[in-house]
């Protein structure tokens, strides 16, 4: 009984991400912001629909565990804009110390297991950790592009910062990097990022 109302402790704390506000907005009609929860669902689901564009052969199962836990750390942490450099510098750090709260609060081994994971998927070594860190990546470039450059306009993002912040999805996915360049062109093009 102990083991199981640690891991319901956990769960009812996990649910603190669904009021964790990102920067882009969903695709929908009322235009609101995303929040992690939707987005580490929305990866995860994209993981499923995309493997067979990952570089090289990957365990999918691990990719969408990885990408359900991956943004877990923004309970304590908050969301970290990606164009944001000054806040990028102390959110490792900031990162580490949620996850090692969060899977502290499960049962030794199984905390342990998933810090491992969360662990892998940030030094993004693994096939399974670059593929995920390439879905990562593109997935609020798309909601971008597909909301008419929403959080590139008001936040002033340069071609030169969309290319270089995601250059990582290139390591996990080759056809998806190809996918966002086209994007990023198409933006400059529509005026939605700037040009430099």
């Amino acid at each position: 009984m102990e083991r199981l109302n640690k891991q319901l402790v956990l769960l009812m704390e996990l649910d603190k991400l669904k009021t964790v506000l990102r920067r882009t907005r969903v695709k929908s009609a009322d235009g609101r912001l995303e929040n992690t929860a939707e987005h580490s669902w929305h990866v995860a689901l994209m993981a499923i629909l995309m493997e067979e564009h990952a570089n090289e052969p990957v365990d999918i199962s691990k990719v969408v565990k990885m990408l359900l836990l991956h943004d877990i750390v923004e309970i304590d942490a908050g969301d970290t804009f990606v164009y944001d450099t000054a806040a990028s510098q102390v959110q490792e750090e900031n990162e580490l110390k949620a996850a090692k709260r969060l899977f502290g609060m499960l049962p030794e081994e199984q905390g342990k297991e998933l810090m491992d994971l969360w662990l892998e998927f940030e030094a993004a070594q693994s096939p399974e950790a670059k593929f995920g860190k390439a879905l990562d990546r593109i997935i609020p470039m798309l909601l971008n592009y597909y909301n008419d450059g929403q959080s590139w306009q008001e936040h002033g993002v340069t071609k030169t910062q969309a290319l270089t912040v995601n250059a990582r999805i290139e390591y996990g996915s080759e056809a998806l990097w190809d996918k966002a360049q086209q994007m990023v062109a198409e933006a400059v093009e529509k005026g939605w990022l700037k040009d430099q």
